[in-house]
């Protein structure tokens, strides 16, 4: 029987936690981008959200990916405070397989009635006309649905194929 006085066992008998995993030896991988902000959805929230997208590519070693990246998520989160001005609004930033994928939750959910439905996907395709530009111009894609997230709302959503977004600017 193990002493209880052993630091890998708990009182009761109980396997006390893991130890912490072995500090990484260098600067993350492209493929560890996996990041996520709450920012409010406020207009200079845009700006809060391009910095920590350029912050996390440059600590991921994808700064040649920041211009359309940075244009890419400034367009989503202007359009998701626009339409749903006041509430939080969720950023996540993914990069797998030489693609960076860029998320922004938002709370307006989609309307039942089918005109309103049709006039709030023109107001949001509209305010999303740039970023939809510069993910074409990447050779991306981009599209938004009704949020599977516990609150609802909408989830807008962009990809940017990594030879497509450091393309971007470089004619």
């Amino acid at each position: 029987m193990p002493s209880p006085f052993d630091p890998a066992v708990a009182p009761g008998g109980f396997t006390a936690c893991p130890a912490a995993p072995a500090a990484p030896t260098g600067p993350p991988g492209a493929d560890d981008l996996a990041c996520s902000l709450t920012v409010p959805g406020e207009p200079y929230s845009a700006q809060i959200a391009r910095s920590a997208v350029r912050a996390a590519l440059h600590a991921h070693r994808l700064d040649p990916l920041a211009p359309a990246a940075v244009q890419v998520t400034g367009e989503l989160v202007g359009a998701a405070w626009y339409l749903n001005p006041g509430q939080s609004l969720y950023l996540s930033v993914r990069h797998r397989d030489d693609a960076l994928r860029l998320t922004v939750y938002d709370g307006h959910a989609p309307h039942a009635h089918p005109r309103l439905a049709a006039h709030c996907e023109a107001r949001r395709r509209s305010a999303l006309r740039l970023m939809a530009a510069v993910v074409r111009e990447c050779g991306g894609a981009w599209g938004f649905e009704g949020s599977r997230e516990p609150g609802g709302g909408t989830r807008t959503w962009a990809t940017l194929p990594g030879a497509g977004a450091v393309g971007y600017l470089s004619a």
